[in-house]
């Protein structure tokens, strides 16, 4: 298994690109490195596209809404 970090936000006046910033200073404080992944579920996906992060996002129904996943794939 890909070690990453498990990420709870359930703020709903927070965009979805606020939440992952959030997790990337924890992830970035936790392993040293930056995050190139994040994983969320589908339904987190905003209906209009967002200013993009230096992050590649994408979905996975197995994860529950309000959380993320975040990795690199260097690990």
């Amino acid at each position: 298994m890909q070690p990453g970090l498990l990420w709870f936000d359930d703020d709903p006046e927070l965009d979805l690109i606020t939440k992952i910033n959030r997790a990337i200073v924890v992830y970035q404080n936790q392993y040293g490195l930056k995050p190139d992944l994040c994983f969320v579920h589908p339904s987190m996906l905003p209906r209009k596209k967002q200013v993009a992060v230096e992050i590649e996002i994408r979905t996975d129904r197995q994860l529950k809404p309000d959380l993320l996943w975040l990795g690199n794939h260097a690990l």
